[in-house]
């Protein structure tokens, strides 16, 4: 009898875990189920609801036959993820956990725990995502430790594993595993890649999955659900009141409760005014909100970014933005936005700026730059800085006009 591989799950609790361990168990593996509990629900009165995720991927590791495991990174997710969070929210950056918790939670720790402790040959996630691996390459991958030194050696033989987005374009997950290390992936398989939700649904229907067919579809915070954000984060943060002004004519229009319960592009809530506010930009010093009273306002909209360290999927930036400094690609800061055309420039520093085709509504620094060639996603950077606004830009040209046309009527006309 040959030898079975296997494969550790992630599961938790909904559809595509589920589904994800089914067809891992229907290809022939020996398959371990593995919640991880990565947020103290006890702290909390709100929604989530650990408990009962861990209850349904119990249930369906029963049904399947197969071990199941729970797993507690509540003191690391905290350290690596919530903490950082709360920091760039104080900073005046709009974080995003989810991309966070793939790269220092499941792809980290939970990726050595399958491996190291429980001995898997890979690990497996229910993302809608695919590799440039197949199966039994996944099971050819050795770990390595990580390099120590700053460079590695020139003369290592490498041939890097690649993200693609997966066939269900609309739940394309690369978005959210930009940030995740190659030694991960090189491990990793998703065996969602080539399915749309609607077939894993049916799956899931035909295996009798009916309790997690239910469940609806978990679009909060990364372990913490969905619950009003501003009285969550008031709960870790002190308030610190401010005023909103209005960008154009600089009036006190209303006051907040602290710059970090709001990221650019929201609506701003502010009571007694008539026509809606937006949030256009902030000041941390001050505690300033600044808002202006269209969500198409032109201060929302810039065409440039600046990120920190860019990081590249397969470790080193792309052979022709290393040649020429320069690239042509795509880019998105949020998952279901439409791709965008883009030329990126490669710095001395390993940041990235990015130029834009057409200005975009709401650019916001602490989210993720998330750049794409293809179907292939080639990594993220976090959004350090932006470049003007179309309406700063607009204002400079009005002020340029002004001053040439100011200075035509000063010019003494020549004389005859």
């Amino acid at each position: 009898m040959g030898f079975i591989r296997h494969v550790v799950c992630a599961m938790s609790g909904g559809v595509d875990s589920s589904v994800a361990a089914l067809l891992l168990k229907r290809r022939g593996y020996s398959v371990t189920g593995v919640f991880m509990k990565n947020w103290d629900s006890l702290d909390e009165s709100g929604v989530c609801n650990t408990e009962k995720d861990c209850e349904d991927a119990y249930r369906v590791c029963q049904s399947l036959d197969i071990p199941f495991h729970q797993v507690s990174y509540i003191k690391e997710y905290w350290h690596e993820v919530f903490s950082k969070l709360l920091k760039e929210y104080e900073k005046g950056r709009t974080p995003n956990p989810d991309i966070l918790c793939n790269k220092h939670i499941k792809f980290n720790h939970f990726h050595k725990y399958a491996i190291n402790t429980l001995g898997a040959d890979a690990m497996a996630t229910g993302h809608y995502a695919r590799t440039s691996q197949e199966d039994e390459e996944v099971f050819q991958q050795k770990t390595t430790a990580p390099t120590t030194t700053l460079f590695r050696d020139r003369f290592e033989i490498r041939n890097p594993v690649r993200l693609f987005q997966g066939a269900d374009l609309f739940k394309d997950q690369t978005f959210f595993l930009s940030q995740i290390s190659q030694e991960a992936l090189r491990q990793t398989m998703f065996p969602l890649a080539g399915l749309t939700k609607d077939f894993v649904k049916k799956i899931a229907l035909e295996a009798g999955f009916h309790h997690v067919l239910k469940k609806k579809e978990s679009m909060g915070i990364c372990f913490i659900g969905e619950r009003n954000f501003e009285s969550f984060i008031l709960e870790y943060l002190e308030p610190k009141p401010g005023n909103f002004v209005s960008l154009e004519d600089g009036a006190v229009v209303g006051t907040h409760k602290g710059w970090f319960t709001m990221t650019l592009g929201q609506r701003a809530r502010i009571g007694g005014q008539r026509n809606p506010f937006f949030v256009v930009d902030k000041d941390i010093t001050t505690g300033d909100v600044f808002v202006a009273p269209a969500t198409n306002h032109p201060a929302l909209f810039r065409d440039t970014v600046r990120t920190d360290r860019f990081h590249w999927v397969t470790v080193d930036p792309p052979a022709e933005l290393v040649k020429t400094q320069m690239m042509e690609c795509n880019f998105r800061f949020n998952h279901q936005m439409p791709l965008i055309p883009c030329t990126v420039t490669l710095n001395m520093n390993g940041s990235v700026w990015i130029s834009l085709s057409r200005p975009v509504r709401a650019l916001t620094p602490g989210q993720f730059a998330v750049l794409y060639k293809g179907d292939e996603c080639l990594g993220s950077g976090k959004i350090m800085q932006l470049g003007p606004s179309e309406y700063t830009l607009q204002q400079g040209r009005e002020r340029l006009l002004a001053a040439a046309q100011q200075q035509e009527q000063q010019t003494p006309e020549p004389a005859s």
